[in-house]
């Protein structure tokens, strides 16, 4: 984690330099102040959820549901969990995090991600008002088995990635 918080260090104060050569350093502060604020309360409640499952679920539970011997059974399950979790990626990424400490396999996380970000089923209802059904429709069909071909993926090349 130490490489990623400096890259996005550097990153944050050039923008704050940039933005103070143009006079818009406050604005920028004040629109992050507005985001953190909307955003904060999410994560810390997703951070919550994922400490809580990482020590209140068996392992043995974890093992046989979504761990690396659940085969389909667990692909499919973190492809359908990934469908109906709502938020954004500052939701789904601490559950992941919390998941894969446990012994969750990488295939179903993966599954679950990618069913996150193609299903996304409470996305579902504004897709369809914004763009229509039609479109809509063809969209998730499109994408239907995509989720668990990620998982399978992934899944094959744990075994050879460590």
């Amino acid at each position: 984690m130490l490489m990623p918080t400096i890259v996005m260090a550097v990153l944050a104060v050039v923008l704050v330099l940039i933005g103070y050569y143009k006079g818009e350093h406050v604005n920028g502060l004040r629109e992050a102040m507005v985001m953190t604020l909307q955003i904060l309360p999410l994560l810390v409640l997703a951070l919550i959820i994922a400490g809580m499952v990482r020590v209140l679920l068996p392992q043995e539970a974890i093992a046989k549901w979504i761990g690396n011997e659940s085969g389909v059974k667990g692909i499919l399950i973190g492809t359908v969990a990934g469908a109906f979790t709502p938020g954004g990626p500052y939701v789904s990424m601490p559950l992941v995090a919390g998941l894969l400490r446990s012994g969750a396999s990488m295939g179903t996380l993966v599954a679950y991600l990618t069913g996150w970000s193609l299903w996304a089923f409470s996305r579902l209802p504004i897709e369809v008002g914004i763009i229509g059904w039609r479109f809509a429709f063809i969209r998730f069909i499109s994408v239907l088995i995509l989720p668990p071909i990620a998982g399978f993926s992934a899944q094959f090349l744990s075994k050879f990635i460590r």
